[in-house]
């Protein structure tokens, strides 16, 4: 049997460094017990020529402990590596997260501002297009009432070189009673509160569908002067002029609603301030003006006071 053969395996894992020590010195006393009894053997036994060397345990168990202790630096050191590694990763992941949704955040309102552009830009068109039928169908209209007037004129003034020159004189004079009736109007009551009011919008804007403060449509203005004398009027023109009792136009009074059309088909509206003039929401290129019936005579009135 070897002399090494009592000495206990250093190789069970986590041995540590003292109980290394220990086991060298048991093991130190047992190889000097060895050597003892050897050199106390037979006399004429052969002296010992081989000699072998026999690793201290010593200087065994403290390279060992140097190895456990690279080791265990070298696993920390991994695993705080790979620990790095992985904050990066995380870093580097919720870095493209965080792009991409902004981006998507961007496309979305680049989205909604052309989208807001393009109904804006469908609504100026929309109303410029109904401006412009507006306008038009007001100077076919106009046309076409001075067509007729200039009919009517022709057969009057047919009809008046048959009269006489009394007739003459006395037409003359209505006329001109008539026109200073006119002049010497003066409305009062809710009368007085419906023209100011409508007087007071002169310039502001015609919108289609306006109801105010600063811009108008025809019928929208009718029916906010008329609210000012606690009257409720419909919103759309032909309604409003299907209202209160039919006037003719050569007695007028302020207050009175001048309409364009048939009664009750009238595309136009607005009232009779007195003085032959009226004040209406015309079109998008005049807004709200102060007008002699001579401009553009109505159809005819409606009276609700």
């Amino acid at each position: 049997m070897s002399q090494t053969a009592h000495i206990p395996s250093h190789r069970k894992p986590r041995r540590s460094a003292s109980k290394l020590a220990l086991r060298a010195g048991v093991a130190g006393g047992v190889l000097s017990t060895i050597a003892v009894a050897g050199a106390a053997g037979p006399a004429n036994a052969e002296p010992v020529t081989e000699t072998i060397e026999m690793p201290t345990l010593g200087s065994l168990g403290t390279d060992l402990s140097s190895a456990v202790a690279a080791s265990a630096e070298a696993s920390e050191q991994e695993a705080l590596d790979q620990s790095l590694e992985a904050q990066e990763a995380a870093a580097l992941e919720k870095a493209a997260k965080d792009a991409k949704k902004a981006k998507a955040e961007a496309d979305r309102k680049a989205e909604a501002e052309r989208a807001e552009k393009a109904r804006k830009e469908a609504e100026a068109k929309a109303e410029a297009e109904r401006a412009a039928a507006e306008a038009r169908a007001e100077a076919r209209a106009r046309a076409s009432r001075d067509a007729a007037r200039t009919q009517i004129a022709a057969t009057s003034a047919s009809n008046s070189s048959d009269s006489g020159s009394s007739d003459s004189g006395s037409s003359d004079s209505s006329s001109s009673s008539s026109s200073a009736s006119e002049s010497t109007q003066v409305a009062s009551g809710s009368a007085a509160a419906i023209v100011a009011f409508a007087k007071a919008q002169v310039g502001d804007a015609y919108v289609s569908g306006g109801t105010g403060p600063n811009s108008w449509d025809c019928s929208g203005l009718v029916q906010a002067a008329y609210r000012q004398a606690g009257i409720d009027l419909p919103r759309i023109s032909y309604s409003q002029s299907s209202m209160g009792t039919s006037v003719s136009l050569s007695n007028l009074q302020p207050g009175d609603i001048l309409y364009w059309g048939s009664r009750s088909g009238s595309y136009h509206v607005a009232i009779y301030v007195g003085g032959g003039k009226y004040v209406g929401a015309q079109n998008p290129s005049t807004g709200v003006v102060e007008r002699s019936l001579d401009w553009d005579t109505p159809s005819g009135a409606v009276r609700i006071l």
